[in-house]
């Protein structure tokens, strides 16, 4: 086996309406977090996140079917409102999976904000295609709140 340099990395890039400092509290604020995280059909059942450097989180996600799970980390960067960084891993941890480190930047772009996500190291394609799956909803729901649309859920 590789170092987790040979393996595939998520890269997203969204574009979002408001500026970086709305974007990026979306992001950071869990009320508002709990509104949009996870993919449709999934909502956050319970969090814990407070964005500060060193800081633990934890998300409580319930799925439309089957059993509650969680996803926790680590607080790697906070550097508002243009960078946020984390370490992604689920509890209890699935043996399809590496602990991850997903990293946030955040651009502007006139009135929206462009977002590039990186996510990764994966150990296999499919964990990386429901990722992506994931993310793309996550962002897709962020947009609709960002644009003044109901939170989908």
């Amino acid at each position: 086996m590789g170092d987790s340099s040979d393996r595939p990395a998520l890269e997203i890039k969204r574009v979002l309406p408001g500026s970086p400092a709305a974007v990026f509290e979306a992001f950071t604020d869990p009320e508002v977090l709990s509104q949009w995280w996870g993919p449709e059909g999934f909502r956050v059942a319970s969090l814990d996140f407070h964005p500060e450097r060193g800081r633990t989180y934890r998300i409580e996600m319930q799925p439309p079917e089957g059993d509650n799970f969680h996803l926790t980390g680590e607080f790697r960067e906070v550097e508002r409102p243009t960078r946020l960084a984390f370490t992604f891993i689920w509890d209890p941890p699935d043996p399809d999976d590496l602990e991850m480190v997903a990293t946030l930047e955040f651009a502007e772009r006139g009135d929206e904000t462009e977002v590039a996500l990186t996510l990764g190291p994966f150990k296999t394609d499919a964990r990386l295609d429901l990722h992506r799956d994931g993310w793309g909803d996550s962002f897709d729901k962020l947009e609709r709140l960002l644009s003044g649309g109901e939170s989908a859920g």
